[in-house]
Parts: C-alpha cells; sequence; structure tokens
C-alpha cells in the first residue's frame, strides 16, 4: 500500500500574530511535525497544501502577506509537492489527485488547520475518491465557532468533527499510533 501524508493549510496565518489564529495551533504543529519527520526518515511522499484566498470578502491567506507562506517549522523540501489551493477542499480545482495517482498512493495521512472547514472537506473528498484516509486528530486545529447566538468552544467543535469524520470517511488517530500503521 502506497501511503502519502498530506499536510493541509499549516500556514503563518493561523498562528499567534497571523490574521486568523486557531486554538491549540502550536500543539497541532508539533504533531504534525513528527508525522513530517517520520514520512521523511521512512522517505514516503509529503504533499504541502497551500491556501491563497482569491476572493475579495477573504480576511486571510491574503495573496502576497506573509500569512500565505507555509509555517517555517513545516518547511517543504525540494523534493516536496507543494499545491495551492483556493478554496477549502484540496482536491476542488487543483493537481492533487492527479499527483496521488501519479505516485500510485492508495492510503493518505491527513492533518492541519481547520479541522471544521478545510480537513473536513478534504477528509470527505479523498474518501469519496476512494482513498483510505488516516487522520491525524492530534494534529489539527480549528477555532471558536458561533450559533444561535452561542459561543462553541474550539476543542468542542474540533471534537465534533473529528466524531463525525471517524468510521464512515477516516480512521482518526493521535500521531504516535502513526509509527505503528506505516
Amino acid at each position: 500500500m502506497n501511503t502519502a501524508f498530506i499536510s493541509v493549510d499549516i500556514q503563518n496565518d493561523y498562528f499567534k500574530g497571523g490574521r486568523n489564529e486557531l486554538f491549540n495551533a502550536d500543539l497541532a504543529l508539533t504533531r504534525a511535525q513528527e508525522a513530517l519527520a517520520l514520512f521523511r526518515e521512512k522517505g514516503l511522499p509529503v504533499v504541502h497544501i497551500q491556501c491563497i484566498l482569491l476572493d475579495e470578502q477573504a480576511t486571510f491567506f491574503l495573496p502576497g502577506t506573509e500569512g500565505i507562506n507555509i509555517h517555517e517549522g513545516m518547511k517543504p523540501r525540494s523534493d516536496e509537492k507543494v499545491i495551492v489551493k483556493h478554496t477549502p477542499d484540496s482536491f476542488f480545482q487543483t493537481e492533487l489527485q492527479q499527483h496521488l495517482e501519479s505516485i500510485q498512493a492508495t492510503r493518505l495521512v491527513i492533518c492541519g488547520m481547520m479541522s471544521h472547514i478545510c480537513i473536513d472537506s478534504t477528509v470527505r473528498s479523498a474518501h469519496r475518491l476512494g482513498y483510505e484516509v488516516l487522520l491525524l486528530g492530534d494534529a489539527c486545529a480549528t477555532r471558536d465557532l458561533a450559533w444561535n447566538g452561542a459561543v462553541i468552544p474550539a476543542p468542542t467543535v474540533h471534537d465534533a468533527f473529528m466524531a463525525s469524520l471517524q468510521d464512515t470517511f477516516a480512521q482518526v488517530i493521535d500521531t504516535g499510533s502513526l509509527h505503528n500503521m506505516i
């Protein structure tokens, strides 16, 4: 089984001082770095997804800003694929599917930002396209949401999305379990 690592939107705007700071972004980064190091050590394929929003209403990931840069802690190597997207779904109108086919990937290990938007849509698309998906729940981050006049705390948002993806669309695991699975 050919396994590829996909790091979704681990970009500066989601960290301290960024335009859309997430809850526990640094912890998710640490876990994502562990997974990245494991894939590099084993010589397995790595794909970095970078979001640049072109919508005039966008408030972060704006073209030409530092916020769009992939976090220094996840800096891609020259032999790692970087795919730019303009919507939440990493597969929509990108070359991701073609790239994964070219390297004959059948299983994807996914992590990144934000659990409730980009991770959710990317995992669902990957499942729809026939990939086996391992989602690193502890290597994802999100933010508080508001609904019906109430604030839903980021940990609750994250847990709800991991629970909704578990079993039907992905196997949600902690990064520590990855060592025994690839």
